[in-house]
């Protein structure tokens, strides 16, 4: 199996001062208990220990209020190191001015957006996010956490609404295209030219075989590694993806290519 360098789609950071706290509210979320704590530095400990060469990080604006400041962090992130961390902007169907955010975080030098419907409590083919969505296609990609069975904000079925009204808008669905509902999801969004789909919080959840089988049934052009740091460790994901036995190919493009041609490195 090939050892490139690999690039990790899928990461949260929070400020030192709440990043502890950010992390438990995670996983509280969840029912589960994050790994780490989510500081930018253990971030790059833990990518400096599995041998993952650059990031792209985010984090959710809870609601409007929250984004000014969190994509100045993400920024400041982003600049402070660019040869570890590319960033993605947070968004929320209530902001003011999306066309003017748009350019805001382009201007900063941010390269897409992040959002989390079930955080953020609202439907993703309601009015609200179609507006957003309408201001954001051909603009930049974004990332969408998608699915979880205790909610019907993010679910497969409203994502699918999603894309075909906007063919041109390139979505990173995250967690292999819906969390809990992964089933779902590969009936429904597999075959999309403008999806990818990621690989975080979701190799734990099958076997090998299963997993493989999974990510072919997407194609190795539209999955992307994603480890979805602080809940996990970066080096386990890794090795939950090793153990997946994919041809040296389709390792290429998940851990690096994929990504490097998405976030514009190469």
């Amino acid at each position: 199996m090939t050892t490139g360098p690999i690039i990790d789609i899928h990461a949260h950071v929070f400020p030192d001062a709440i990043a502890q706290k950010a992390a438990g509210s995670i996983g509280k979320f969840y029912g589960m208990t994050a790994k780490h704590c989510g500081t930018v530095r253990q971030l790059a400990d833990e990518y400096g220990k599995a041998g993952i060469c650059s990031g792209c990080i985010h984090s959710v604006a809870v609601t409007p209020q929250y984004i000014p400041a969190i994509n100045r962090f993400i920024a400041e992130t982003v600049r402070n190191d660019p040869g570890k961390f590319t960033g993605y902007a947070a968004i929320h169907p209530g902001a003011e001015d999306i066309p003017g955010l748009i350019d805001e975080v382009r201007s900063m030098g941010l390269k897409g957006f992040k959002i989390h419907p079930d955080m953020q409590q609202f439907a993703l083919d309601s009015p609200e996010a179609m507006n957003m969505f309408s201001r954001i296609e051909g603009q930049m990609p974004v990332m969408i956490h998608t699915g979880d069975r205790r909610f019907e904000y993010s679910n497969p079925k409203r994502m699918k609404r999603v894309l075909d009204t906007f063919p041109h808008l390139i979505c990173i669905c995250a967690h292999l295209g819906g969390w809990s509902e992964w089933e779902d999801a590969w009936k429904t969004l597999a075959g999309y030219e403008n999806v990818y789909v990621d690989t975080s919080s979701s190799l734990y959840a099958f076997t090998p075989e299963k997993g493989r089988d999974m990510i072919r049934h997407y194609s190795r052009e539209r999955v992307l590694f994603g480890t979805d740091y602080p809940m996990w460790t970066p080096g386990e994901e890794l090795d939950h993806f090793r153990k997946l036995e994919l041809t040296d190919d389709e390792t290429e493009k998940i851990l690096y290519r994929n990504a490097a041609e998405l976030l514009q490195l190469t």
